[in-house]
């Protein structure tokens, strides 16, 4: 019973600091932070999955909570650093957080094509895509990812004619997703 105690404790602990790290990288880049929330992510599912017993209900209501703002605010840092490594800076930032892409690929920039945004919003969306996530794992309906996915899919459907865009869509769309769920799954273990 101490055992299981002091994991709890210590389950609050970490994630409020990945809560911590994850809000410092929402709102300035940094991939110290993203890598440190992204550490706690795991660390808390192992402490969770480790304490084997269900948690009290504030404690629980504790855990949802860093939770939720651990996805929310730690899934676009995590989202965009995955970007990085994936595209290695060869895909061009947009005014309004989308891409610039051409209808012929990124080395017509340099011939002087027209070029336009696309993916626009993602940010905004991707918290409210998290949000979704975690509530419906934590709700115990992850049946409601695949409406999730399909509303963003529909959703970004005509913006997905450039294969950079798809793949960033890809990459970021996964990322995101299964940060959230991890960090679901930290309060399904906690629930028990």
């Amino acid at each position: 019973m101490i055992i299981t105690v002091v994991l709890w404790l210590l389950l609050v602990l970490v994630l409020g600091a990945g809560a911590t790290f994850a809000i410092i990288a929402f709102f300035k880049p940094d991939r110290l932070m993203t890598w440190l929330a992204a550490g706690s992510v795991l660390l808390a599912v192992a402490i969770a999955w480790a304490a084997g017993a269900p948690a009290p209900v504030i404690l629980t209501a504790v855990v949802a909570l860093a939770s939720t703002a651990l996805a929310v605010f730690g899934g676009g840092p995590a989202a965009m650093l995955a970007l990085q490594l994936a595209t290695r800076g060869s895909v061009r930032e947009g005014v309004f957080g989308g891409i610039v892409v051409t209808d012929d690929g990124p080395a017509s920039l340099a011939a002087g094509h027209t070029a336009h945004e696309v993916l626009r919003g993602g940010a905004t969306i991707g918290v409210l895509e998290r949000f979704a996530v975690v509530a419906s794992i934590i709700a115990g309906f992850p049946e409601a990812l695949a409406v999730i996915v399909a509303v963003k899919g529909v959703g970004r459907f005509t913006e997905l004619a450039a294969s950079e865009a798809r793949e960033r869509f890809i990459i970021g769309t996964l990322a995101s997703l299964t940060w959230a769920c991890l960090c679901g799954a930290i309060v399904r273990l906690v629930l028990g």
